[in-house]
């Protein structure tokens, strides 16, 4: 679980870092993202890393650089540090509210 997680805090640390020069279009669109995600589901398990690698390959060409300094247009939110931060808290805990 470790690795999973360290390697996913790796691929947001990569993509927050990389805000302020990173495209503010997507590189890709929306009939080459069905495409990239267009496959048969697994006949059985898969390692977590891998659906995380792959996760990251196929959507990354589609993602808009929202969180970037050079974005002019209507802006749907701001990750900041101690939100994201406190929204992967969230999902670790998995609680139920009421």
């Amino acid at each position: 679980m470790n690795d999973l997680l360290s390697r996913t805090a790796a691929y947001a640390n990569e993509y927050v870092s990389a805000l302020p020069n990173r495209p503010v279009a997507a590189r890709a669109n929306l009939e080459q993202l069905r495409r990239a995600f267009d496959e048969p589901l697994p006949a059985g398990p898969v390692e977590p890393a891998t659906v995380v690698d792959q996760l990251v390959a196929a959507a990354e060409p589609g993602v808009v650089a929202t969180g970037s300094p050079r974005l002019f247009r209507f802006v749907i939110g701001g990750a900041l540090p101690a939100a994201l931060a406190a929204d992967w808290l969230t999902s670790t805990w998995d609680q139920h509210a009421g």
